[in-house]
């Protein structure tokens, strides 16, 4: 089977790698093994929120020339300042295009609010996710956090609390009680936010649920609610709103999330629109390799017959997806072979203060400049590695694995692109 590209691994990455070539003609497919780690994110993207020494970054394009001091093998240390900048602006574009509604630009951070009620700086958020600026407040004085009676996996009295005491909002608490998730309360397997969001976004339940959210409500100036509303689109939040008469924000919830497959489907409903291909429930289990290059890939359901392609993009994922495996004595990438970042004592992996930076996380696939894969030494000419899977950055620690993913894939399209050639 002969392609242009192949991209292993269907995450934010490889999606919008994808989307990035189609959009200019490339044949592409992307090979998916299973659930997209944008099923447990929050729906909101960080580009840089933290340098490596702990300081924290207001500004992240501002920033990016002491990340290149204290990280020299971060990605966008690897890709220049002025490269991450252009990357940045048409990330978003990328991302308007398939449809998504977001809130921020790369010029400055905003505090996004968590489902702890605390605030986080992020680059990029739903437009239906309550933000402030990093140095102001909500607008509004009073808000109503209103949960789901029986749902556990949103706390609204924490989040009343921390905003009442973080910010001096009035905050008041809710339970909304609709006999119509009666059947998913029953079966506490089937009382997550992705099975009520498929009830409420029924048109037939609105009017009950602005009801019973007007009743708990009351005077607050807007209402908080877990983010079990709006799976395939704006329009029943935008009607809730509405019918209301008051904004309305959701917070994400405990995974699988509303938001963050929201992101996933926007992303692989535009590639496929462009006529891309996902093989999903496959995973690529071993690479030929020939002259410094791949030449084929073999899959678990093609069994002996390869996918080719000019070009390969690895954007398979980090431990939790298992782009990279740890064993007793290891860390390494399991389908190339190829080098990675990773400290040989065991004991150097991980720190024993849970919250302190943890070393495996910067652990990943080593690559050149240009990104891409190193291999017995020598970069592989036709195998780039984008997002997770990656090494020399911290996601968390750092507040910035959205960014890397997405302007690393959008830097690799863009190499990909130049060099021409077709299958």
């Amino acid at each position: 089977m002969q392609f242009d590209v192949v991209v292993i691994g269907g995450g934010l990455a490889g999606l919008s790698c994808a989307v990035g070539l189609a959009e200019s003609g490339k044949r592409c497919v992307v090979v998916s093994s299973g659930q997209s780690a944008l099923y447990f994110s929050s729906g909101s993207l960080d580009l840089l929120a933290q340098l490596p020494d702990g300081t924290p970054v207001a500004a992240p394009l501002e920033a990016l020339p002491a990340l290149a001091q204290q990280a020299p093998q971060h990605p966008y240390s690897l890709m220049g300042a002025a490269q991450v900048a252009t990357l940045a602006g048409e990330a978003e574009r990328l991302l308007q295009r398939c449809g998504l509604r977001l809130y921020g630009d790369s010029r400055r951070n905003h505090l996004r609010i968590t489902p702890l009620g605390t605030r986080r700086a992020t680059w990029l958020s739903p437009q239906a996710v309550p933000t402030t600026p990093l140095d102001g407040d909500l607008p509004w004085r009073s808000i109503a956090a209103i949960g789901i009676e029986g749902f556990l996996d949103f706390q609204p009295q924490m989040v009343a609390s921390s905003l009442s005491q973080s910010l001096g909002v009035h905050a008041t608490v809710g339970h909304l009680h609709l006999p119509a998730l009666d059947r998913l309360r029953n079966n506490p397997s089937e009382f997550r936010a992705v099975n009520i969001a498929r009830l409420l976004d029924l048109p037939q339940h609105g009017a009950a649920l602005a009801e019973e959210i007007q009743r708990l409500a009351g005077d607050a100036q807007a209402v908080l609610l877990p983010a079990c509303l709006g799976l395939e689109s704006d329009r029943p939040l935008a009607v809730l709103q509405q019918t209301l008469g008051k904004p309305v924000c959701l917070l994400p919830t405990l995974p699988p999330s509303v938001l963050g497959m929201r992101l996933h489907q926007a992303l692989r409903q535009r590639f496929q629109q462009l006529g891309g291909m996902v093989m999903p429930g496959d995973r690529v289990l071993r690479a030929e390799i020939a002259g410094g290059r791949v030449t084929g890939l073999m899959t678990r359901n093609h069994g002996d017959i390869p996918l080719r392609a000019r070009q390969v993009v690895l954007a398979s994922g980090s431990f939790f997806s298992n782009g990279l495996v740890a064993d007793r004595q290891r860390v390494y990438e399991p389908v190339f072979g190829l080098e990675v970042f990773s400290k040989a004592d065991r004991a150097e992996w991980t720190r024993r203060d849970l919250f302190a930076p943890q070393p495996y996380l910067q652990f990943g696939v080593r690559t050149d400049a240009r990104l891409r894969a190193l291999h017995q030494g020598q970069a592989l000419e036709n195998l780039y590695a984008i997002g997770a899977v990656a090494g020399g950055y911290d996601p968390l620690q750092q507040g910035c694995g959205a960014g890397v993913s997405l302007l690393g894939a959008l830097y690799v399209a863009q190499q990909i692109v130049a060099q021409g050639g077709s299958a």
